[in-house]
């Protein structure tokens, strides 16, 4: 899969395509539908299949400091797409600028001289352009008139609940991950660094890799059985694991931290990225009386988690054992 992060000089190879627009954070059931229309439609016209997003997400552009919102960083929403089997990934810069284009400037500047489009396909509820003026309805007017096909995917959902971004939020908060998979078609999923922590893990026998979830919604506060992405080359092995989302109450720490524990695992993680996908949800997070106290109970969510997972396919392992590179 190409990643391009502009719509100047575009390969002559990523142009012409079928291109599915929007945000797409998390990759989730309703993004999938319209991605897969765009496929279709490129496997009739014999072109190639794309994917247009923005990086990063308006809404984290135009309120930088509200709380964490986001189900996917870049890294884990092209992983997603790869796996789907997308041609190209246009990654496009959120910025004044480009958020200042209006909605013809928008169709013209990027999908007709940037990417040359053959046809355009969007979410019903698709909004574009300065001021949120561009409609899915002045995208149809616009494409007759530049020459290009628009389709627009109705909502996808289950019963009376419509896969959503929101949704999933909801499903994720209330500590309940596997209804998010539901929604998500996949695990839930982060990626980030691994920092040093305090090491008291692998005083009492349980190391943990220590990851931040910066920009991220965050979960429910608790304990969870999660599948471990470890980065080989091009190569993901996937590693049974538990982790604590939480602030440590029993150590009196203030700032949250996911701490994951690698079952039947040893090595340095230092300074390496890890993907954790979250299975579900084992225990609220809770003080003990002392160490003695926390190794116990930690060995029992071990317990848990490996029979949890026992259970599960892996899910997420379908997504992307590729890392992509823009």
């Amino acid at each position: 899969m190409r990643i391009l992060r502009d719509y100047h000089n575009v390969p002559e190879e990523c142009r012409g395509l079928v291109l599915a627009i929007g945000n797409f954070d998390g990759v989730h059931r309703g993004h999938q539908a319209v991605i897969a229309e765009a496929q279709e439609i490129a496997d009739r016209k014999g072109l190639a299949a794309g994917v247009l997003t923005f990086e990063p997400h308006s809404r984290e552009f135009f309120a930088p400091d509200a709380p964490p919102f986001r189900l996917s960083t870049l890294d884990t929403k092209a992983a997603h797409l790869k796996w789907l089997g997308i041609d190209v990934m246009a990654a496009l810069e959120f910025n004044l600028a480009f958020s200042q284009k209006s909605a013809e400037d928008f169709v013209r500047d990027v999908l007709v001289e940037g990417y040359n489009v053959a046809h355009v396909v969007v979410g019903y509820d698709f909004i574009f352009g300065h001021k949120r003026q561009g409609t899915t309805v002045v995208l149809a007017e616009l494409g007759k008139k530049y020459g290009f096909g628009v389709t627009v995917v109705e909502p996808v959902g289950e019963g009376t609940v419509i896969f959503s971004s929101t949704a999933i939020r909801e499903c994720l908060k209330a500590g309940e991950p596997g209804k998010a998979a539901t929604l998500l078609g996949h695990w839930w999923e982060i990626e980030g660094p691994v920092i040093e922590g305090d090491k008291r893990g692998r005083t009492i026998g349980f190391p943990t890799a220590n990851i931040p979830l910066v920009g991220y919604h965050h979960p429910k506060l608790g304990v969870y059985a999660v599948r471990v992405g470890l980065h080989r080359g091009t190569h993901v092995d996937w590693i049974d694991g538990v982790a604590n989302f939480g602030m440590r109450p029993t150590f009196d720490k203030k700032d949250v931290l996911l701490e994951v524990h690698l079952m039947d695992w040893s090595g340095d993680l230092y300074d390496q990225s890890l993907r954790v996908a979250f299975v579900d949800y084992i225990r609220p997070e809770m003080k003990f009386a002392g160490i003695e106290e926390l190794t116990e109970q930690i060995a029992e969510d071990v317990k848990k988690a490996r029979k949890i997972l026992s259970n599960h396919n892996n899910r997420q392992t379908k997504y992307a054992d590729k890392k992509v590179h823009s």
